[in-house]
């Protein structure tokens, strides 16, 4: 009788505890803007997605994508609803967006480059230091962060002997995706709100089978396993509007028609997305920007996205939020254009020569009217309201201003810029 009990109890218990896994924390747990809203995601190496609880009562979290070659994990999913309190991921609480945000961090380009030809020191937080001093991010407590694109640059193996980047993984797998972004972005995935761009280095071609799996606003339907060109979305934070575009794959050299062509159908659709307020536009590739400038070649001149948006971005939108080019700069122009923030600077190799005050250059046939530069320092951007209008600062990894602009409407004034040693405005 004592054993029948027993055994009794054990079966009791067992089917009042949460499945096998859902009480297991999660590896990494976020919030991200999709279309629609907002959802939270969660990675785990366990059977089941972990528990999930919405303003207090039980929400169960689907399945994103089941583990496959080079992903031994499971991405998961829940859909928050507009209005939501609260939200908890295995009791632990999610960071939930506030409407028309005071502080917006900027951050991009943060892998760490290993291809066949270059070799960044991934273990050296002074070649490599988007790891190093989260808490300087924190500190401005943000209340969502925008990654602009490029997660994953671990292409290659590390060459022998290479101290610098001994040891670490490559290629498109799970591996790669947590020593990137996933390990050293996990404090500010667990307080902050996320916006995430897809970069040139998340094409199908490259990291894109993890950005698809995990970071990807879509649902992941995929027989390749990577997600092609996405659709632009609204992130609706109430003021301002943000609209999100991938333009990862957009040729820079030529104009590329069949591209151009689906692009401006993009543009075009701005409106529809965000029909009323003011607007900000961020996709990973800048329109206009200076990069390197050699031989009369700047890297941020994208003709085919020139091409895709003549005439075709409305009025409402201020502000094109980019990376790509590995700087931060900020410039506003001649022309009646959007103002062209870039903050590419969060980890990958520098555009060293990009420079520091802009003004005058002609890109792609716009004048820069105003602008600033921070070249050879890896930092952040963040933007912060400041009345009708917003101040954009440059700061380097330890959160010191480098530069300062205040964006009101199209225009920048850009009055503030410290040098490049670190020296704080």
């Amino acid at each position: 009788m004592i054993r029948f009990r027993a055994r009794a109890a054990l079966l009791l218990a067992l089917a009042a505890s949460p499945a096998m896994g859902q009480g297991q924390p999660p590896l990494y747990r976020w919030v991200q803007y999709v279309p629609g809203g907002i959802e939270a995601r969660a990675i785990t190496r366990a059977t089941e997605c972990p528990a999930a609880a919405i303003d207090g009562q039980p929400a169960a979290m689907r399945v994103r994508a089941a583990p496959g070659p080079d992903f031994p994990i499971r991405v998961c999913a829940l859909a928050i609803p507009a209005g939501a309190a609260s939200a908890v991921i295995a009791g632990a609480p999610l960071p939930l967006p506030r409407p028309n945000p005071e502080r917006v961090l900027l951050l991009g380009d943060t892998g760490c480059r290993i291809t066949t030809i270059v070799n960044q020191s991934c273990n050296d937080p002074a070649d490599w230091p988007f790891p190093a001093r989260p808490d300087a991010k924190l500190a401005l407590k943000p209340d969502v962060a925008i990654h602009v694109g490029d997660f994953h640059y671990r292409e290659s193996a590390c060459r022998p002997l290479n101290r610098g980047c001994a040891g670490s993984p490559h290629g498109d797998s799970w591996a790669v995706w947590e020593e990137d972004f996933f390990k050293p972005a996990r404090p500010l995935l667990e307080a902050t709100p996320f916006v995430f761009v897809r970069g040139n280095h998340e094409e199908c071609e490259r990291g894109g089978k993890g950005w698809s799996r995990a970071l990807d606003p879509y649902p992941f339907a995929s027989a390749s396993g990577c997600l092609g060109p996405g659709a632009p979305f609204l992130a609706d934070f109430g003021d301002p509007k943000l609209i999100v575009m991938d333009v990862a794959t957009a040729d820079e050299r030529s104009v590329n028609r069949r591209q151009a062509a689906r692009l401006r159908a993009d543009f075009l659709a701005i409106p529809a997305l965000a029909p009323a307020g003011r607007v900000w536009l961020t996709m990973h590739r800048p329109i206009r920007a200076a990069g390197v400038a050699i031989f009369n070649f700047i890297i941020g001149d994208n003709r085919t996205l020139a091409a895709a948006s003549k005439d075709a971005i409305p009025a409402s939108v201020d502000m094109i939020l980019s990376g790509h080019v590995h700087t931060f700069q900020a410039l506003s122009w001649g022309a009646d254009l959007p103002a062209q923030i870039v903050s590419g600077n969060g980890g990958d190799e520098l555009h060293t020569t990009a420079p520091s005050d802009p003004t005058g250059l002609v890109i792609n046939g716009a004048r820069v009217k105003h602008g600033a530069g921070s070249p050879g320092v890896f930092g952040f951007a963040l933007l912060e309201r400041a009345g009708a209008s917003w101040r954009l600062t440059s700061r380097d990894m330890e959160g010191r201003t480098l530069a300062v602009c205040l964006a009101s409407g199209r225009e920048l004034a850009c009055d503030r810029v410290c040098g490049s040693g670190g020296k704080s405005c």
